[in-house]
């Protein structure tokens, strides 16, 4: 494997974390001891997290809602039903957002061919004025900014491959023309949003394409909606960089989704985006942990996607879905595509 991988590892990160609950830290440790067990782990880059201040924070989040995650982290108040913080959740939050700036820089600058960061808390659900969905701080949204304010970048795209849609992403860039955000998720499902008539508005419109799928679409759906829809909206956006957030939870294997994508399917997903990058953007694409919780489809798949970043092929230990998938994307993608006009 080649060392042009730069990881984020968010250490400590275990101090986040609430007895019972799904985002729980053995998320993160299992894609660590699958890079071991496949002595990848000293092959890679490891950098240090950034550090970001309010200031830098505030051009993505409201500073009056900085302030109440602090206060809430302080007390290890929950922020909803779903979302819990302890003590040490603010300074890990902190800590994600500047790892992934972190690996987004060293890419940008060609530190490094390309770049994963292990964002724990995860960010895509976080919106300007709130957290939810287990994220406190939107990681991608800030490593796009601090690109965007710090290096010559001013052309971005987000492709959101989790299971869910993140609404936290798309609400920080809806009006803006600098990022194109593209979403692939289970729809109607959390939170609700990510329609396909929902494509930005202001200085950015058309600059949000989402594809929401039906329950049960799988590796075909994905794979389509990849060759004639995403590609095709890359080239026409002309991103610098692609981020790509990362949320396993599509694999078959989740219980809190029903996609069928295969870890193949996803290593798959990758590669397309990389050959992309290198043929438009010098090779730049990074990652960015968000959901996926089932602990062998951890494993599987970040050995997949890290196999597809840097080229190489591999072998998916699970293998597909043992059951059918459906075919109901079928209409979303040929919706989608009279919408763009693809």
């Amino acid at each position: 494997m080649s060392p042009n991988l730069a990881l984020f590892y968010p250490e400590g990160h275990q101090n986040h974390s609430q007895p019972g609950h799904p985002e729980r830290p053995q998320r993160v440790e299992a894609i660590r001891e699958a890079f071991i067990e496949a002595k990848l782990w000293e092959t890679f880059a490891h950098l240090e997290p950034l550090t970001l201040s309010i200031a830098d924070l505030s051009h993505i989040h409201a500073p009056d809602f900085l302030t109440h995650l602090e206060e809430a982290c302080a007390h290890s108040h929950p922020l909803d039903l779903d979302t819990y913080t302890t003590p040490q959740s603010w300074q890990l939050a902190l800590n994600a957002a500047g790892g992934g700036a972190a690996v987004a820089e060293a890419v940008w600058e060609g530190q490094n061919l390309r770049g994963l960061a292990l964002t724990r808390p995860p960010g895509h659900h976080a919106t300007r004025q709130r957290a939810m969905g287990f994220c406190l701080l939107n990681n991608i949204a800030i490593a796009a900014e601090h690109l965007l304010r710090h290096t010559s970048a001013t052309r971005l795209a987000i492709i959101d491959l989790d299971l869910h849609h993140g609404n936290g992403t798309q609400d920080i860039f809806w009006e803006r023309g600098d990022v194109l955000y593209i979403s692939t998720h289970q729809y109607p499902y959390y939170p609700g949003t990510g329609s396909l008539n929902e494509t930005g508005a202001g200085a950015g419109a058309r600059t949000t394409a989402n594809f929401p799928l039906p329950p049960m679409s799988g590796d075909a759906a994905f794979a389509a909606i990849m060759d004639e829809a995403i590609l095709p909206l890359l080239d026409r956006f002309a991103p610098e960089m692609l981020l790509v957030s990362y949320g396993f939870d599509t694999h078959w294997r989740e219980n809190l989704g029903h996609l069928q994508l295969s870890a193949q399917g996803y290593a798959n997903l990758i590669a397309n985006l990389t050959t992309w990058a290198d043929g438009n953007c010098e090779g730049r694409v990074a990652l960015f942990l968000e959901g996926g919780y089932d602990l062998p489809a951890a494993k599987a798949c970040s050995l997949g996607v890290v196999a597809a970043l840097q080229g190489l092929a591999w072998e998916d230990p699970i293998g597909p879905s043992p059951t059918p998938e459906s075919d109901g994307w079928k209409v979303v993608l040929t919706e989608a595509k009279r919408i763009w006009g693809l």
